[in-house]
């Protein structure tokens, strides 16, 4: 009997090292992406100079949270992220609440990102070899590789990423250090940390974009199944994301203002018709042409980077869920040779398919609609979803007293990180009109969304508690 052909429900054991889990969740946040694209965007909308500071702001937020988050990792390891803990804190309803909205969360934010690769790509195609191909065809290739991808062993996509991760870093890098060195635009100053520069503009819509740039670090308890020592490996690999993507983003966005001028920035970026052509023309005067050359295919490559990370964290989700029985048992299969969620790979791709099509075919703009509107519902999304899986650590470490975690690391912070994040969801709600730059009624819509997820996710749950009650009672306690 060849085992290999055995049908299977497990991941590949042993298959990720603390490096790889990084460079999923740093290739996730996208960093070229962000400092190119989301960033002037944040800047000009925002508090200007100041954004630096923000980032800092957020990256102490985020790490309150990561305290009870890496805390529930040492005693939880399951592929469901967000919804296992919250099942084994909340309850198997609210934690099938939680479900619904990871899925649709990460989904989202998938569709949003082959909007933006279409038509990034179709730009980039055309700027540089004059060739003209719509934009849903670039995102529908794009797509097809990730799905192969995605279909193959884990560790073949985090090579790959690991390769884009180190470009993107080095190419930015070298243009931080090339506009210090010369001095910026008139001299390097520290106005970006200076009171009147946080404080200046909107700073409540510059925190929302500095959220933003976070997305994907949290999806470093997905890889628990198949790391290496997931209990020491879970916590390293968020804590080190977190400072790392922090520390750079605010190294990179403080360079880039030095190198237009802290007083001229925002001045600046109003007059570009296009604001994510800033760190092009940047390149241009610091370091020369070549590297605008390298740093226009570095954007798309970086969201290919993300589109590959967050195709492999909505797959797993669907392999989690549908594992517990919320969701088809088909979705909670593995591949037998490669072990990956290959099911949940193909349906995730499907429905993106389905997605892309759709807004082709009513003639939306691929960035400024269908990645605008998806990408920062998705960024709302995933704020409450760390708010509510706070809360649920909280519970859960109440309840179990005899685990021996401290009142600190195991309820007082967990809920201090709940109340703020759910602050930022309520500044969020009130300018998502900003995010999304569309209309009130519509920016409204979209948020009634999320809370139709989490009607959804807690229907399935009660619909197996009818149906399988004895499943029901197990959901979140799957062990490796």
């Amino acid at each position: 009997m060849n085992v290999t052909s055995s049908p299977t429900t497990e991941l590949r054991r042993g298959a990720l090292g603390v490096g790889f889990i990084i460079f999923f969740v740093v290739s996730a946040a996208s960093p070229f992406s962000v400092l190119a694209g989301g960033f002037p965007i944040g800047i000009m909308l925002g508090n200007g100079a100041g954004t630096p500071s923000l980032i800092l702001m957020v990256l102490a937020i985020l790490l309150l949270f990561s305290v009870g988050y890496t805390t529930m990792a040492r005693h939880v390891t399951d592929a469901g992220g967000f919804y296992a803990f919250s099942t084994r804190g909340l309850g198997p309803i609210p934690g099938g609440a939680v479900g619904g909205l990871a899925l649709f969360a990460y989904n989202i934010l998938q569709i949003g990102l082959y909007g933006m690769f279409g038509g990034v790509a179709a730009g980039t195609l055309k700027a540089l070899f004059g060739l003209s191909l719509p934009w849903w065809l670039c995102a529908l290739l794009a797509m097809a590789s990730i799905s192969a991808f995605g279909y193959r062993k884990i560790d073949l996509s985090a090579k790959v990423l690991c390769l884009i991760v180190m470009a993107e870093y080095g190419v930015i890098l070298v243009l931080d250090i090339a506009i210090l060195s010369s001095g910026g635009a008139h001299g390097v100053d520290f106005a970006s940390f200076q009171a009147e520069s946080v404080l200046s503009g909107s700073p409540s819509i510059g925190l929302l974009f500095c959220f933003a740039a976070f997305i994907g670090f949290e999806a470093t308890t997905i890889y628990g199944e198949e790391a290496k020592n997931p209990r020491r490996d879970i916590p390293l690999a968020t804590y080190a994301s977190i400072l790392l993507i922090g520390f750079f983003y605010t190294f990179s966005t403080w360079s880039m203002i030095v190198g237009v001028g802290s007083d001229r920035v925002v001045e600046t970026l109003v007059q570009l018709k296009d604001p994510t052509v800033l760190i092009y023309g940047l390149a241009d005067h610091y370091v020369g042409s070549a590297l605008t050359q390298i740093a226009r295919v570095l954007f798309l490559v970086s969201i290919y980077a993300g589109l590959l990370a967050f195709h492999n964290s909505a797959a797993r989700y669907f392999y989690a869920i549908g594992r517990d029985g919320l969701l088809p048992g088909a979705l909670g299969r593995t591949h037998p040779r490669h072990r990956s969620p290959y099911v949940g790979s193909l349906v995730q791709t499907l429905i993106a398919a389905a997605a892309v099509l759709i807004f082709a075919a009513c003639g939306s703009d691929p960035i400024l609609e269908l990645f605008a509107w998806f990408s920062s519902l998705a960024a709302l999304s995933l704020i409450l979803l760390m708010a509510l899986t706070s809360l649920a650590v909280a519970c859960y470490f109440q309840r179990h007293p005899e685990l021996g975690v401290g009142v600190w690391r195991g309820r007082l912070l967990p809920l201090l990180a709940s109340a703020l994040l759910l602050g930022v969801m309520v500044i969020a709600v009130a300018h998502f009109d900003v995010l999304t730059g569309s209309s009130k009624m519509l920016s409204y819509a979209l948020c009634l969304l999320i809370v139709l997820s989490l009607a959804i996710g807690g229907l399935m749950a009660m619909r197996l508690r009818r149906a399988e009650p004895e499943r029901f009672s197990q959901l979140g306690l799957h062990r490796i």
